[in-house]
């Protein structure tokens, strides 16, 4: 089989198609159909040439990398596929996003759509009159970018024996971290908007000092044209959306426990996260609310992980967030005492 005479070097990390995208060029999985290798990807047969197991009890140890030249070129790519895991394991933030858009730049505008009437309104058109224009455009204001990452510092000494499914737990650790500082960067855009005229949340507050259900009633009415299919709340929000009366009879209760996901009050999905401030609850379409603009994959010095095998290496994430529809959100806020 061709995997098994590739050479593999650090020069492969480079280019927009990354490590994984080169390794499919020269080794595409297609040609593996009806094989014992269905269903492995090229990286995947690379880590069966050298023999090196990621995860399970006969897990190799980190050194295993390390043994030859080719298979170090290995190592950066399983480090950035473990902290993806990380942070796409229980991932809140893809079930708010209308679209994740790959750019290749660290400047980048979303589009804005320009209307003639409110929300999504379509006026008979009168014989003879033209036909009202919605005009799509960029907006004038840039998508704010954020690197977000951690720095890998390690003796390799200390841990070139260490088996590499506790090593992959570490690393998925740190893809949650990057994951949730993304996830905040998110919230912020939802309730405060993203620079952009108009593009801050309408927020509400409740008729008093407690959640009742009446609060969500008036927030799901604010949705004229836009379906209410998230709820993201706070965590103390989410715990008095769960004490409701309305939310507490035991077909609700009995699902919850079952299952743990949370209730779906109005139809929404209930997510929580202490990423919202205490008190809050963002409702909104996640068909048309948020774009996640993203620069590039995880990025790795792989650099340094290769020829330095650890001692220190950047993990890092750039990504920012735009409003494309700004009336598909509204913000429920607990009313402050007087």
């Amino acid at each position: 089989m061709n995997y098994e005479t590739i050479k593999l070097d650090k020069s492969m990390y480079k280019g927009r198609e990354g490590f994984s995208g080169k390794l499919e060029e020269l080794d595409p999985s297609a040609a593996y159909k009806g094989t014992a290798l269905e269903g492995l990807d090229a990286f995947q047969r690379q880590l069966r040439r050298f023999d090196i197991r990621v995860g399970g009890p006969r897990s190799s140890a980190i050194q295993k990398f390390f043994s030859t030249a080719d298979s170090a070129a290995l190592f950066p790519e399983y480090v950035s596929r473990a902290v993806r895991q990380g942070m796409e394991e229980g991932e809140i933030l893809a079930q708010l996003l209308a679209s994740r858009t790959a750019i290749d730049s660290m400047d980048y505008r979303t589009i804005g759509l320009s209307q003639p009437t409110p929300g999504l309104e379509m006026p008979e058109v009168q014989e003879g009159t033209a036909i009202p224009a919605t005009d799509i455009k960029l907006k004038e204001t840039l998508v704010r970018l954020k690197k977000r990452g951690r720095m890998l510092s390690a003796s390799y000494e200390a841990i070139r024996f260490q088996r590499l499914d506790l090593f992959t737990v570490a690393l998925r650790q740190i893809g949650g971290c990057i994951a949730r500082s993304q996830l905040e960067d998110a919230v912020d855009t939802l309730i405060n908007g993203d620079g952009s005229e108009g593009s801050g949340a309408e927020i509400l507050e409740t008729a008093g000092a407690q959640l009742a259900y009446g609060d969500l009633v008036k927030l799901w009415e604010k949705f004229d044209g836009y379906r209410m299919d998230r709820l993201l709340a706070s965590p103390d929000m989410a715990a008095a959306i769960l004490n409701l009366p309305q939310m507490s009879s035991p077909a609700a209760g009995l699902n919850f426990q079952a299952t743990g996901r949370l209730g779906t009050p109005l139809g929404a999905v209930l997510l929580k996260s202490s990423a919202v401030p205490s008190g809050t609850v963002i409702a909104l379409d996640s068909s048309c609310a948020l774009e996640m603009a993203v620069a590039g994959e995880v990025s790795v010095d792989y650099d340094k992980l290769i020829d330095c095998q650890l001692e220190r290496a950047a993990i890092t994430s750039i990504a920012g967030f735009a409003k494309l529809f700004p009336d598909a959100v509204k913000v429920l806020s607990l009313k402050k005492n007087a």
